[in-house]
């Protein structure tokens, strides 16, 4: 606590121009030294974001204790696998979460209706702690954006030990206009809790990550539920209107700007 008020004193006696500039990024920036090293707060901060950081991509997401047992009813999720069968296989071996395991493609196609012109999908990723953290906030207003639009929306599932290349599999299985996959980022010194939205326009197993377009960020200093949610619909628009995804999307982004 005493190193705390140190701190901030400090920092208070900095010129303005520095305290503007540490204000505008979490980055830590014009922190001081002592000697040759960091001071003791700061290195203390930096073990404790790194701490978070591990734990966020070691854990395992338990539905019901990161959203809680009302959320879970209300949405009616369910949970689903890949061919990763630990986290440890997980991450020395990406392939494995771009695939469903068996049983979960039989739950997929026995839950799931197809064609619908969204589908949502959440992915554990590499940080349990922003599926945890962001989810709960943004799904209810990315389901009110819908219903304004008059889409239908598919039934949104939980994918455990998931990558970003599941939306292949997902538009296989489901054939929807746009697949949306939330999914955590992997965490960095500034934040464990970042949460990014992949996209694309009728994913098919052909696909590369060129078919695909990312809103990322999603976390309390950078976008917030509110802009993400508004910038996933319009991006979904976008694509519905384009036919399209990924780098060409991008290519007639200012016509799409345009037209909206």
């Amino acid at each position: 606590m005493k190193d705390e008020k140190r701190a901030e004193l400090a920092a208070s006696e900095l010129p303005e121009i520095v305290r503007k500039i540490r204000a505008r990024t979490p980055a830590r920036l014009l922190v001081g030294r002592a000697g040759a090293g960091y001071r003791t707060v700061t290195q203390l901060e930096l073990r404790e974001a790194h701490a978070a950081a591990r734990d966020a991509v070691r854990d395992e997401l338990r539905c019901e204790e990161a959203f809680g047992s009302a959320f879970v009813k209300e949405w009616n999720l369910f949970e689903l696998s890949t061919n990763a069968t630990g986290k440890d296989e997980y991450l020395l071996r990406p392939e494995l979460g771009r695939r469903f395991s068996e049983q979960a493609l039989a739950e997929v196609q026995r839950r799931c209706s197809i064609g619908n012109d969204l589908q949502i999908a959440i992915g554990d990723g590499l940080s349990v702690s922003a599926v945890a953290k962001q989810v709960p906030a943004l799904l209810p207003l990315l389901s009110e954006g819908v219903r304004q639009r008059r889409w239908k929306m598919g039934q949104i599932f939980v994918i455990h030990r998931c990558r970003v290349g599941i939306l292949n599999e997902i538009g296989e299985l489901l054939q929807p206009r746009v697949a949306v996959l939330l999914i955590g980022e992997r965490p960095g010194l500034a934040t464990a809790e970042s949460l990014s939205a992949y996209m694309a326009y009728e994913p098919r197993n052909s696909h590369t990550d060129a078919e695909r377009n990312v809103i990322s960020n999603i976390h309390a200093r950078g976008l917030t539920a509110e802009r993400a949610a508004e910038g996933i619909l319009k991006l979904a628009e976008a694509m519905m209107r384009a036919r399209s995804s990924g780098c060409r999307l991008k290519e007639g982004a200012a016509e799409l700007r345009n037209e909206q």
